[in-house]
């Protein structure tokens, strides 16, 4: 008999408060593998909260979060993360290439050193997002959409079952955001689980294929044509919210 497959993100009775104020009440979630998935809400939804707090980088009030079916604290190494880029201080001198090089530090452990195949694999990664002729520039150097595809290399590189990214689309031209609706495509056709924050919500159906609608609460969450509905956005955006016509 086939063993059930276990989803790859699930999410129990969480709930995180600033200063007694809930940011998130009582999430459950449940992602599937191999699925992109589209997290959206107005501002001040909670959205950044969610990843953070699933991540453990908020604590939360209460609730469990599991990858894979295990706790994520004893399954770090299953999760690649991409930062909103407006929170990295794009001052630190470093390089393009050893941004990126740094990615493979979970897989290597502390106290062995990136070798040829961790060099490779940063080259490839560079490679792929069209950042390879800028190696050895310094980060504080580039554009913005140049500094979210090198957040995105360092992301490949890490090799990850699981994908939390913040906003990549945030303040990037066209091409970069067709570079990345690209690498998100090509990480589920390898059976990867990517969790997107995302704001533009014309674009949602067509980049993921299920979908978060998250106000504080969770309004409801599951494939993109039984949960992107228009009473489903008025119940988390309200009036404001425009026809999906």
């Amino acid at each position: 008999m086939t063993p059930p497959v276990l989803p790859a993100i699930e999410v129990h009775d969480l709930t995180v408060a600033y200063r007694e104020k809930p940011a998130l009440w009582d999430i459950d979630l449940v992602v599937p593998p191999g699925v992109l998935v589209g997290v959206v809400g107005p501002n001040g939804a909670g959205k950044t909260t969610l990843l953070k707090a699933m991540l453990g980088l908020v604590r939360p009030v209460s609730g469990e979060v599991l990858i894979h079916g295990q706790p994520y604290a004893a399954n770090k190494q299953a999760v690649a993360y991409v930062p909103q880029r407006g929170s990295v201080d794009w001052d630190f001198p470093t390089t393009v290439f050893d941004v990126v090089l740094m990615g493979t530090y979970g897989q290597l452990g502390w106290f062995r050193r990136p070798g040829q195949p961790q060099h490779e694999a940063t080259t490839e990664a560079l490679k792929k997002v069209g950042m390879l002729d800028f190696a050895d520039r310094q980060i504080r150097q580039l554009s913005g959409g140049q500094q979210q595809r090198v957040f995105l290399a360092r992301a490949l590189v890490q090799q990850a079952p699981v994908y939390f990214m913040d906003e990549p689309f945030q303040g990037v031209d066209a091409v970069t955001e067709r570079a990345v609706v690209d690498l998100l495509r090509e990480l589920r056709s390898q059976g990867r689980t990517v969790l997107v924050v995302h704001h533009d919500l014309n674009t949602v159906p067509e980049y993921f294929d299920d979908v978060v609608l998250l106000n504080v609460r969770k309004v409801a969450s599951g494939p993109m044509a039984t949960t992107f509905t228009q009473e489903n956005l008025k119940a988390t955006y309200g009036d404001r919210v425009r026809s999906l016509g």
